[in-house]
């Protein structure tokens, strides 16, 4: 799964990505992201945003504990005044 393949970069700016990546990859879009020092290709679904629902579910405060959180800061705040 992590092979490695060297490329040529067309004067369009193309390049091919092998034929068992795509199979693999099942996906028409790809997303290219820039980290200066190397390029990250990663497929895109149809659905982008459809893709995340639920991914970050359980990490991080809820959402009521941050609203309450949120109230006791404005409260103290208020007192202080």
């Amino acid at each position: 799964m992590n092979d490695a393949h060297v490329m040529t970069v067309s004067r369009n700016g193309q390049v091919s990505i092998p034929a068992d990546t795509r199979a693999r990859w099942n996906t028409r879009r790809v997303v290219v992201v820039d980290l200066g020092d190397r390029v990250v290709m990663r497929p895109l679904g149809e659905h982008p945003v459809d893709d995340l629902e639920g991914k970050y579910r359980g990490r991080g405060p809820a959402t009521d504990r941050a609203r309450q959180v949120a109230r006791a800061e404005d409260a103290r705040r208020a007192k202080s005044r």
